[in-house]
């Protein structure tokens, strides 16, 4: 079994006719990260729910480690680790009680001292969860998910509210857990998480897998830009005729698939003619832009060009 998750034409349906989920497929092979991005609203919980066994689907196949995560739990459950976006613990007992109560109800728990270790709460044992910042909190979520040295882990929201230390300490967890042979799929809005852990990553908009690649792949799906602002009395339009460029008040931005033969061909003009760019700035696409340009969609439509469910990888 070389996936530790797989789902196919994966739907979830609320009362009222809502569709959070609008028939997903995607696979996740052992040992890797796989972040799945979002606007709120765009299905991600709901996807995870399913797979983590909590829903069953409304139509469509989710497995886990082999096994249908909500006919077969009792298979599955002991096999993986869920880090909700809040744990609802006791805030009357302490980080120690805490840890000793879910590691009665796990099938072989680490020891609660290694664990709490692994998630820099060495120390804090004797305090009341109530006590607890908001982003040691999140850390207790992390150390009661890994008791059960998961095969599989999921993780929803992972880093929310930690500081910049304690968002790289993660980091650093996650990728000695996957290179130890750990699945996980993680959620976040951090963009830059996403970018930095995941091995690939998927974009759901409207209930929808938009698109899915590497992180490298993803973004290389879109334009590279190149801004910059001519000197009064130089139109957009003395460019040269292949740099098709848009102008607002002399600010000039070109987009283009070609970033380094169109930026060769930008500067030898500007060269030969004697003109200043002033501000020239010249990157390819990011993870936000691509994410941010999928988000602005208002309609739930698949356009045929771009929203076609897309797996990058295997589409090369």
């Amino acid at each position: 079994m070389t996936n530790a998750i797989e789902a196919e034409g994966l739907r979830r349906d609320y009362s009222g006719g809502f569709e959070a989920v609008r028939g997903i497929s995607f696979t996740v092979p052992r040992g890797e990260i796989f972040a799945l991005l979002g606007t709120n609203g765009a299905g991600k919980t709901s996807t995870v729910e399913l797979l983590e066994g909590l829903a069953a689907p409304s139509s469509g196949t989710a497995r886990v480690l082999g096994h249908d995560p909500y006919r077969e739990r009792s298979a599955v459950r002991p096999r993986i680790g869920v880090m909700l976006q809040e744990g609802g613990f006791a805030g009357d007992l302490t980080v120690a009680e805490t840890v000793r109560m879910w590691a009665g109800c796990t099938s072989n728990a680490r020891p609660a001292g290694e664990a709490l270790a692994a998630t820099g709460l060495t120390g804090r044992e004797r305090v009341r969860v109530k006590q607890l910042s908001g982003g040691e909190r999140r850390r207790l979520d992390l150390a009661l998910a890994l008791l059960g040295r998961p095969e599989v882990l999921f993780l929803d929201e992972p880093t929310t509210g930690l500081d910049a230390e304690g968002r790289r300490d993660t980091w650093e967890l996650v990728r000695a857990l996957r290179d130890g042979g750990t699945t996980v799929l993680l959620t976040t809005h951090y963009l830059e998480e996403a970018e930095t852990l995941a091995d690939r990553l998927a974009i759901m908009h409207a209930g929808r897998i938009v698109l899915s690649g590497t992180p490298a792949q993803v973004t290389a799906a879109r334009p590279a830009r190149i801004r910059f602002t001519l000197p009064a009395g130089v139109p957009a339009g003395r460019l040269p005729l292949h740099l098709r460029a848009a102008e607002d008040s002399g600010r000039v931005e070109i987009r283009t698939e070609s970033l380094q033969d169109d930026l060769t061909a930008l500067l030898g003009w500007a060269r030969e003619n004697d003109v200043r760019l002033d501000g020239l700035d010249a990157r390819s696409a990011s993870l936000e832009e691509a994410f941010l340009e999928i988000a602005s969609r208002t309609d739930d439509t698949p356009d045929l060009d771009t929203d076609r469910n897309v797996d990058l990888e295997t589409a090369r």
